[in-house]
């Protein structure tokens, strides 16, 4: 844990119109990478429209780099095919986690983050305060896919300083 500044907590919430990579639709799942750690969801059958409202976190050494998503179908015989990715750039939220929040009001958007041809978002997403949190809702467009999108939600977690005798 040499070198942690802190933990990225990333609620994977829906897939959107997502592509058919099978007959009856795709059994999707989402890998979030982070340097070299990586995490996935669980894989919902049979769905273009998946709910997953799972949380993965990720422990944050280098708060700069950039979290790479990716969606894949699952096969049972073959590789699983790819349905798509996005870069996430996380330092709109990293940008306001050293503020004061004493004085903040609950729900209050502290950032706004308009889509682009630099991001991946399909909407304007904004961070905020929220129940004691500061957390950024997100809606990205996947790349190299034909359709699809997915509905994020990072947390920031500061990890207290560890006292030394």
């Amino acid at each position: 844990m040499d070198g942690l500044v802190g933990l990225l907590k990333v609620r994977v919430v829906r897939g959107i119109n997502l592509a058919y990579r099978d007959a009856r639709g795709s059994d999707p799942y989402v890998v979030i990478r982070l340097g070299k750690k990586k995490l996935k969801t669980s894989v919902k059958k049979r769905s273009v429209n998946p709910i997953w409202h799972e949380e993965l976190t990720l422990t944050v050494t280098n708060p700069s780099q950039a979290l790479k998503l990716e969606v894949f179908d699952k096969d049972t015989f073959s590789r699983d095919d790819p349905m798509g990715d996005a870069e996430i750039d996380v330092a709109p939220l990293m940008e306001v986690v050293n503020m004061n929040p004493e004085e903040i009001k609950n729900g209050t958007i502290i950032r706004s983050v308009r889509p682009s041809t630099k991001n991946c978002l399909a909407d304007e997403s904004h961070v905020c305060w929220r129940n004691g949190k500061f957390v950024q809702d997100m809606i990205l467009r996947l790349k190299n896919v034909e359709s699809g999108e997915i509905q994020l939600q990072l947390q920031w977690v500061n990890i207290p300083p560890v006292a030394t005798r």
